[in-house]
C-alpha cells in the first residue's frame, strides 16, 4: 500500500497572515517522518466564491469550476492538518466557506489542527471539530495551539516565528502519530467499504 497523503491547509488568505509560517513548520516536521506524503494546500490558490450552490457536493455535482478543482485537490488526500487563525472567537470565513464547498472530500478522513490567536485559536478549533462531525471526519485529540504570549509579540514585530517555534516542537510527535494512526485506520476502512460495494 502506498504512503498516506496528508494536506497541510492554510486557512487564512490575509496579505499579512501568520498562518503560512506554522504551516511550513508543521509541513517540514511531517515530511521528516518518512511514512507519509505531505503537501501544502493554500486557500489563496483557490478563488472560491461564497457558497451559493443549490446543494452541497454530497447531493449534487458542484456547478462552480473553481470549487470543483478545490474538491478534486482535497480528494487526493487521505488526511488533513488544518492551520487556522481565530477570528472573533471562530473560524476564518474563508476557511468555513472552503469547507462548505467540500463535504465529500473530508468524509471519513482524519483531521488534525494547528491554531493561533489570543487563546491559541482554541475556540476556532472547537468550532472546526464540530463542523468536522457533520462532515463525518475524525478529528484527532492532539493539537498545537500558539497562544497570545507567543503570537502577539510576533504580530507586533517584537519576535519572529523562528524565535518561538522550538517551544512547540515537543508537541509535534503526538499530533502526527495520532493523525497517521487515524489516517491509516480510516483509509483501510474506506477501502474495505469500496471493495464491499464493488462486490455487491
Amino acid at each position: 500500500m502506498s504512503k498516506p497523503r496528508i494536506a497541510v491547509i492554510i486557512g487564512s488568505i490575509r496579505p499579512n497572515r501568520f498562518g503560512d509560517k506554522p504551516a511550513q513548520w508543521i509541513l517540514e516536521h511531517a515530511k521528516a517522518r518518512g511514512d507519509i506524503e505531505v503537501e501544502l494546500v493554500d486557500l489563496k490558490d483557490y478563488d472560491l466564491p461564497l457558497f451559493d450552490a443549490p446543494a452541497s457536493d454530497l447531493w449534487m455535482p458542484t456547478p462552480n469550476p473553481v470549487a470543483a478543482k478545490w474538491q478534486e485537490k482535497l480528494n487526493s488526500f487521505d488526511g488533513f492538518i488544518v492551520v487556522t487563525a481565530e477570528y472573533n472567537r471562530s473560524v476564518p470565513g474563508t476557511l468555513k466557506n472552503a469547507i462548505d464547498w467540500a463535504y465529500k472530500p473530508f468524509n471519513k478522513k482524519a483531521v488534525a489542527y494547528v491554531s493561533y490567536g489570543s487563546v491559541g485559536g482554541a475556540r476556532a478549533v472547537e468550532h472546526l471539530r464540530n463542523i468536522m462531525v457533520e462532515l463525518q471526519a475524525a478529528s484527532v485529540r492532539h493539537g498545537i495551539h500558539i497562544g497570545g504570549s507567543d503570537f502577539t509579540p510576533i504580530m507586533m514585530g517584537q519576535k519572529s516565528w523562528d524565535d518561538v517555534k522550538g517551544g512547540f516542537d515537543p508537541f509535534v510527535p503526538d499530533l502526527l502519530d495520532n493523525l497517521v494512526w487515524w489516517t491509516d485506520a480510516t483509509r483501510v476502512a474506506r477501502r474495505q467499504e469500496e471493495e464491499a460495494r464493488e462486490a455487491a
